[in-house]
């Protein structure tokens, strides 16, 4: 068994790859208001909301438990539409020395294809992998694109 490890995941939806992009780059604060069963708040700590080296406090329930994540925008592509963020502080660091989610939407079709990696480094073997995390981000997705594609 490796500490290191990655999972992906891909997730068709309705709404435009723009619009999807840009809830988790320029709005993430309002995914408490669209999903409240799973993310109870999204702060701003440092900079501004949609900008590089930006830092993020999360407040969510995964696996009925709540948790907490504090995590740094490493990157932003707008021709991609594509956002990657660091794990700095919070509930993952406890069972994982690193911890990078990357989500990205692409145009497919009449809606969008969002593709999530989460890339770790487990503190030690026996940690499980983060599989219900991965499904915790394909139903936030999925709940993003209903209410997206509720307002269009």
């Amino acid at each position: 068994m490796t500490v290191f490890g990655k999972l992906e995941a891909d997730v068709e939806i309705k709404a435009p790859a723009e619009t999807f992009y840009e809830v988790f780059s320029g709005r993430p604060h309002h995914i408490s208001n669209i999903t409240p069963e799973k993310i109870q708040g999204c702060a701003l700590h440092e900079g501004d909301w949609g900008t590089e080296g930006s830092v993020i406090y999360w407040d969510y329930v995964h696996d009925g438990k709540a948790k907490v994540a504090k995590e740094k925008i490493e990157a932003l592509d707008e021709v991609n539409k594509s956002i990657t963020f660091k794990v700095i502080e919070g509930d993952l660091l406890q069972e994982y020395k690193n911890f990078k989610i990357v989500v990205q939407a692409t145009p497919k079709g009449e809606g969008s294809l969002v593709h999530w990696i989460m890339e770790y480094e487990k503190l030690k073997e026996d940690v499980p992998e983060p599989n219900t995390l991965l499904q915790f981000a394909v139903e936030l997705s999925k709940d993003i694109d209903t209410h997206l594609s509720a307002q269009a």
